[in-house]
């Protein structure tokens, strides 16, 4: 395929999935528009409220300004009082993501790599600004700074995952022809603290995935009884539920936080934790009835999940440093398990980080986790775990050694 036609079906992909992640809250609003509203309100106040979310799913900040009415009924100290939203529903990053990948997989299989990707990064920064600058209003702007860059650093992310995904076997020769410069030893340690470090966190995520799960079994009743009270009907229930699957990632994160042990919080002094939850007056999101709010034997029950975690990653890479090593020494085993901590720490930190932000006025200025104690914490689990699980299985080989 030509450079041209390349560059032409690169644009076309990353308008796609522009459109596509528009359209999942538009759509709707638009249903919303005609069949409650009659068609009655000019229609560009959902477009520029179904840009506003989707903008809020890729981390852009938008501000908003409230009206007398609304004012006073906050509690604001005047009508026009700026109020940023700067936590990211990240169901819309995570559907962008999952988008970039098709479209960096078929940009790999048309060829020219690096023009296929620059062009559909750059059309997809325009794509965003573009509508970012349609939804600007007096009551609700987005940065536009942000709009044209961070969208188009999530759909990076994914787009470089699916190219690399269809990566040519010339391309996987090269970088395996530069890794062998790096000394064998090097390269085998710093694999294994790489592998053991994600592995820790990907297992962490999934037993958060299905705590979070049972959480939505157990407190069924509790969310149907938030639905009832809110008196939304039947196509506002269904908007309303929508809506929650945006922000269904964040709670996911949340409660890898818990498990790791430092909590998130849901408004100003808001604590949930495994060691107790205080919580004061919180948004009526039928999502929120299912947070955890185990007592605390169970709490310190669910502080082992990043330890097990740790241990069982470490445990995994142990033959890789095995078959380099013999059997490994003291030093090897602390700096492998001092890397696995850094990189699940640095990795969970960086979670904990997206997951948080503003949502509101007054108490929901705080809503999240505190991304710099989460890493840190994580980091020292994970280290821990990993140095317990390798120095564990090291016993048994160095005496097999021993024996030969």
């Amino acid at each position: 395929m030509t450079r041209r036609l390349t560059a032409l079906l690169a644009g076309l992909e990353a308008l796609l999935v522009v459109a596509i992640g528009l359209a999942l809250p538009l759509v709707p609003l638009t249903v919303v528009w005609a069949v409650h509203f009659g068609f009655d309100p000019d229609w560009t106040v959902f477009w520029r409220a179904s840009t506003d979310i989707w903008l809020l799913g890729h981390g852009v900040d938008v501000t908003f300004r409230l009206d007398g009415e609304l004012a006073a009924a906050l509690e604001l100290p005047a009508a026009g009082t700026p109020v940023p939203v700067t936590i990211a529903l990240l169901g819309l990053a995570f559907v962008t993501v999952l988008l970039a990948a098709r479209a960096g997989r078929r940009i790999a299989e048309a060829g020219h790599r690096l023009l296929g990707g620059a062009t559909a990064v750059v059309v997809f920064a325009a794509a965003s600004l573009g509508a970012a600058a349609t939804a600007v209003h007096p009551m609700a702007r987005p940065s536009l700074s942000q709009s044209l860059v961070l969208p188009a650093l999530v759909f990076a992310v994914g787009l470089a995952a699916g190219m690399l995904r269809t990566a040519p076997a010339t391309a996987g020769a090269t970088v395996r022809e530069r890794l062998e410069r790096v000394p064998s030893a090097w390269r085998t340690g710093i694999a294994a603290a790489l592998r053991a470090g994600a592995g820790a966190v990907a297992l962490t995520v999934a037993v958060a995935s299905v705590l979070v799960a049972l959480l939505f079994v157990v407190d069924f009743a509790a969310m149907i009884g938030l639905y009832e009270a809110l008196h939304t009907e039947v196509l506002g229930g269904v908007v309303l539920t929508l809506a929650q699957f945006t922000i269904l990632p964040n709670l996911v994160i949340w409660a890898v936080v818990w498990l790791v042990g430092p909590g998130f919080a849901i408004g100003v002094g808001s604590q949930v934790s495994p060691l107790g939850t205080a919580l004061g007056p919180m948004p009526a999101l039928p999502v929120l009835g299912a947070i955890p709010t185990a007592d605390v034997p169970f709490g310190f029950a669910g502080l082992l999940v990043p330890v097990v975690s740790g241990f069982l990653a470490a445990v995994a890479v142990r033959p890789a440093l095995t078959r380099e090593f013999g059997a490994p020494g003291v030093p090897v085993v602390l700096g492998v398990a001092a890397g696995t901590g850094i990189v699940g720490g640095a990795l969970v930190g960086l979670l904990a980080a997206a997951s948080a932000g503003a949502a509101g006025p007054g108490r929901l200025a705080v809503v999240g986790p505190d991304p710099v104690l989460t890493g840190v914490v994580a980091a020292i689990e994970f280290g821990v775990a990993a140095a317990i699980g390798l120095l564990v299985t090291r016993l048994p080989a160095r005496d097999r050694a021993a024996r030969d």
